[in-house]
């Protein structure tokens, strides 16, 4: 295999930015990073006419607040923590035991006990939780707003809980679209977040890539990726996405205890939510060794290569989403069944708006928007035939500034998959 030596001299990994160290010390202004992400929402919010906004998305909480607490187990026992937000107040209710966590933040006012209106809190008595969960809740958004009917931007919670926000007089609606908008644009001190996730992803992958031989299991190299990034303070691993041989087509099969062969295609998503909660989102295909790889191997990362570069090529600020599916890289016949099913996606703290789809499923799936500066884009190709034994997974992620793109995915392709 080729040596992978191209961070070895690289100064800047020194004190590899890490979440809730020194803003001083990482020379990233926290503050400066919380405050703009929550004028954002509110921004978003005052554009489409919401008073208020209940995130029970721990992404999206942190995105608006900068406070993080058992992201996973959250995404699952929703409302268990939630963030009322308007435009002159930002009250945490938090769960359990857990207040402390939410002190001394400039973006939250005040810190209340959450109630966990879930079956699984409350029981037969979900109903009775629901009701009492509406009333506090309706009565804290009249007290800020001043409004009986204010509007409510919600997401994720309970159908009972949206019903009974409803019957107490507000206007319940979809919080999703200002909050993706204000999600999509990143500040300079932002993307020093974005760098910084991404550098440490990349020293995880580096030292997957250095593990790989044959006689591994999936999981087994994966799980050198895992390691790393939980070292350096990383948060997870957002999926499974990591296959070998013939495993690796159609893509999406999830990693498993498949054992690695020789002379093996390996392909990963990183889909790493790293550091300060960052998405680091970017594929590479390597070789399984020991022999040099197939022709067909190349020509499968050639062709992936070729589309990745192609579409980061036509990109630029101001132009359309449907002009860029017009334009973008037109896939072969011979590998079109298997495409991957977006050819571009925003990226922040997760995969986010906007979603860019290929010239053929524009139709049925696209719709319009407008490139702009400061949206973060993963550029993605997925090669390999319908019924063939293998394929190949890249990806890019971009920042898109005034005049054209920066590059931010650093690590290398793989030189000899490209002779």
């Amino acid at each position: 295999m080729a040596e992978l030596d191209w961070h070895a001299e690289r100064s800047d990994l020194q004190g590899l930015a890490q979440l809730d160290r020194a803003p001083e010390v990482e020379g990233i202004d926290l503050v400066a990073v919380r405050t703009y992400r929550q004028q954002r929402v509110r921004q978003k919010m005052a554009e489409y006419d919401v008073d208020a906004v209940i995130l029970s998305d721990p992404v999206n909480i942190r995105y608006a607040t900068g406070t993080r607490n058992m992201q996973v187990f959250s995404m699952r026992n929703a409302p268990s923590r939630y963030l009322l937000l308007t435009q002159n107040r930002s009250i945490l209710f938090e769960f359990t035991g857990c207040l402390h966590l939410g002190e001394g933040y400039e973006t939250v006012d005040e810190v209340r006990p959450s109630k966990t209106a879930s079956f699984v809190a409350a029981g037969p008595h979900i109903a009775e939780r629901e009701r009492a969960w509406v009333a506090e809740m309706a009565d804290t958004i009249h007290e800020l707003t001043g409004l009986k009917d204010a509007t409510v931007g919600l997401e994720r919670l309970n159908a009972g809980t949206a019903i009974a926000l409803k019957e107490a007089g507000l206007n319940v609606v979809d919080a999703q679209q200002p909050v993706e908008m204000a999600r999509a644009i990143k500040s300079p001190e932002e993307m020093k977040c974005v760098i910084a996730s991404l550098r440490a992803t990349e020293i995880g992958v580096g030292k997957l890539r250095e593990a790989i031989r044959p006689g591994l299991t999936e999981a087994e190299l994966w799980s050198v990726l895992h390691k790393s990034i939980i070292a350096q303070n990383g948060d997870y691993v957002e999926t499974r996405l990591l296959n070998a041989g013939a495993r690796t087509n159609p893509w999406f099969q999830e990693t498993s205890d498949n054992v690695i062969g020789p002379n093996e295609l390996i392909a990963l998503d990183t889909d790493v939510v790293g550091c300060h909660g960052y998405y680091a989102d970017f594929s590479r295909t390597f070789h399984s060794g020991p022999d040099r790889p197939t022709d067909i191997q190349r020509e499968l990362y050639k062709v992936a290569y070729e589309q990745v570069h192609y579409n980061m090529g036509i990109l630029k600020p101001g132009m359309s989403f449907r002009e860029y599916a017009d334009r973008a890289w037109n896939i072969p016949d011979r590998y079109y069944a298997n495409r991957y099913y977006l050819s571009a996606h925003g990226c922040g703290m997760t995969g986010e708006y906007p979603y860019l789809y290929h010239h053929g499923d524009f139709p049925d799936a696209g719709y319009d928007g407008v490139v702009e500066p400061g949206m973060t884009l993963c550029v993605e190709s997925y090669i390999g035939e319908d019924g063939a034994k293998e394929g190949v997974k890249l990806e890019q992620q971009v920042l898109i500034t005034e005049t054209g793109i920066e590059t931010l995915s650093r690590f290398p392709f793989e030189a000899h998959l490209l002779t």
